[in-house]
């Protein structure tokens, strides 16, 4: 577990730039698993989880919709047989926000809990 599980999410709203690349840099130690891709100019955080059938897969991707309705804070969720990939990013500022890395941390917590 790393200290971003403790840490509050903020309303993104309140944000006006994305994380710059320091901080996204400073951050990413803490998620070994996740890496940093690039969506149409747009900077975002990916992982692929993977399962032993499509009914591990769906609990999964349902605990992850249970955290992002609770923070009012959404990622992009492709559940496969044997597989989720999560992403997650802030649309309304165009990239990656602290909150993003604090719930990319609570889902490794959902995979390993």
């Amino acid at each position: 577990m790393t200290y971003l599980t403790e840490e509050a999410c903020v309303p993104c709203g309140t944000a006006k730039n994305p994380l710059t690349e320091i901080e996204i840099e400073l951050l990413k130690p803490e998620l070994s698993h996740w890496s940093v891709a690039v969506c149409n100019g747009k900077k975002q955080l990916e992982r692929v989880f993977k399962f032993k059938n499509f009914a591990q897969a769906l609990v999964f991707t349902n605990a992850i919709a249970e955290l992002a309705e609770s923070e009012n804070h959404h990622p992009a969720l492709l559940t496969e047989w044997g597989k989720v990939t999560v992403t997650w990013s802030t649309h309304s500022i165009g990239g990656l926000h602290r909150n993003d890395f604090i719930l990319a941390a609570r889902t490794d917590q959902l995979f390993v809990d």
